[in-house]
């Protein structure tokens, strides 16, 4: 059975250099509120630590733009958030998905080759 939920991924991006965006973090998220709770404990974690600017945009989201996301997301839109500190862009990103389950392995026959299996000793 498919279960609906949110994709949500932070991304760092230095713009002075000609790199791709590195994954810092994923979550999946089960709610909207769990969505938007994500990224709203990351930039009040993060926060202290930004330069004036970037802890504005960070405050500016928590007061006043999170309810907006909020919304979008009760409405299965993406959303993103984006704060810059210094050269360093950082970027949540919420996309709705269906979750697939997956197959447990309680009550499920081992294939032979696993008592097979014996560790090394390191020493």
């Amino acid at each position: 059975m498919l279960k609906r939920g949110f994709w949500c991924e932070c991304w760092t991006e230095d713009l002075t250099e000609q790199q791709r965006p590195a994954l810092l973090a994923s979550f999946d998220a089960y709610s909207a509120p769990q969505a938007d709770r994500w990224v709203s404990v990351a930039l009040r974690t993060i926060s202290p630590a930004l330069d004036s600017d970037a802890s504005d945009e960070a405050w500016q989201w928590l007061y006043e733009d999170r309810i907006e996301t909020r919304r979008a997301l009760l409405r299965a839109e993406p959303c993103t958030v984006s704060v810059t500190h210094a050269n360093t862009q950082i970027t949540w990103t919420i996309r709705p998905v269906f979750f697939l389950p997956l197959a447990h392995r309680e009550g499920a026959e081992l294939p032979a080759c696993a008592n097979e299996f014996k560790p090394r000793s390191t020493e």
